[in-house]
């Protein structure tokens, strides 16, 4: 049969019309038997591969429909394509985890970040080129279950049980002392430095006080 360019285009769009998967294997198979076609014509003439045509005339025959498996179609993630990458990961991360504090799920905290993981990476000899970016490898720890987790500032020390007694041996010290007229208290700020001689400003004396 000669089909000319109008009708091959026709045909093709009608066929992108379909959901992809057995609907479009259908149409394809049946457009295929009532134009007479052989695979090959198809091929040349469509552009339809030759193994989607045999499935689709297959299942036309049988009276049997395949079943999709779609989920299995999409792009293979990184961790789980290179296997090597993912144990590196592993061993980067695993030395530095804490549990999840309410010990409500199994997630993973580590201090380290992406870019330091994408670092310790390539010293372990994994192309800089064929790496995943930072962004994406942010992703990478979160899929495998780790998160970052930033170290907490250190909490100050709890009061211990001498505490109180120090603080009261002071004040019955400081009274006692204060009851004496031949004692001079002194009050000192602990906290400031003071430069003295040489030291004050720099070593200049614009004052003229010391002589």
């Amino acid at each position: 049969m000669n089909l000319t360019p109008e009708l091959c285009a026709f045909i093709r769009q009608t066929a992108r019309s379909f959901k992809v998967g057995a609907p479009r294997r259908q149409y394809m198979a049946q457009t295929v038997q009532t134009l007479g076609l052989g695979q090959r014509q198809a091929q040349r003439l469509l552009g339809w591969g030759r193994d989607t045509l045999e499935k689709g005339l297959h299942e036309r025959r049988a009276g049997i429909r395949r079943l999709e498996d779609l989920v299995a179609r999409g792009r293979q993630r990184v961790e789980d394509k290179d296997q090597r990458l993912a144990a590196d990961i592993r061993s980067l991360a695993e030395p530095h985890p804490s549990a999840d504090p309410g010990l409500k799920s199994s997630r993973r905290y580590t201090n380290l970040t992406a870019a330091e993981v994408r670092d310790a990476l390539i010293a372990k000899g994994h192309p800089e080129a064929e790496l995943p970016a930072e962004r994406t490898m942010r992703n990478i720890l979160n899929r495998m279950n780790y998160r970052l987790k930033r170290i907490p500032k250190g909490e100050p020390l709890k009061k211990s049980e001498q505490t109180d007694a120090i603080f009261a041996n002071l004040k019955a010290a400081r009274e006692e002392a204060r009851k004496n007229p031949e004692t001079l208290e002194i009050s000192m700020d602990t906290k400031a430095k003071v430069a003295l001689g040489e030291y004050v400003r720099g070593g200049k004396d614009p004052d003229g006080l010391r002589r």
